[in-house]
């Protein structure tokens, strides 16, 4: 049996030759992500009433479109470990989490944070 030697040429030798004769480019451009602005205030206040006599945390006022409405409520369901939802342009978090939530909403960029009580 004959064995068939075939040598392999990198077909990729002929551009690395004329790599170095391409001049010197500018290094590529990355688009930075823009951050979107924080909103200007929250109301952050405890309600029982129409709920079965549990409480909630509403967050109000923030002026946010829905899609990022939808990704601060995941989020701060997520940093205080709790259940919620939105209701009508507010974000509602199960238990009475306003102290925490005033912190959170400040670290997040929200420059007027109202609790009430």
């Amino acid at each position: 049996m004959l064995a068939c030697v075939t040598a392999k040429k990198d077909p990729f030798a002929a551009l690395e030759a004329l790599r170095d004769k391409l001049p010197p480019g500018s290094p590529p451009v990355v688009a930075q992500k823009k951050t979107p602005e924080a909103p200007a205030r929250a109301v952050v206040r405890l309600e029982k009433k129409g709920r079965r006599g549990k409480e909630v945390t509403v967050v109000e006022k923030l002026e946010l479109k829905p899609a990022e409405l939808e990704t601060w409520c995941r989020e701060l369901k997520q940093a205080l470990g709790s259940g919620g939802a939105i209701e009508e342009g507010a974000i509602v978090i199960q238990g009475d989490h306003r102290t925490r939530l005033g912190q959170l909403l400040e670290a997040r960029g929200v420059r007027k944070v109202t609790i009430s009580g």
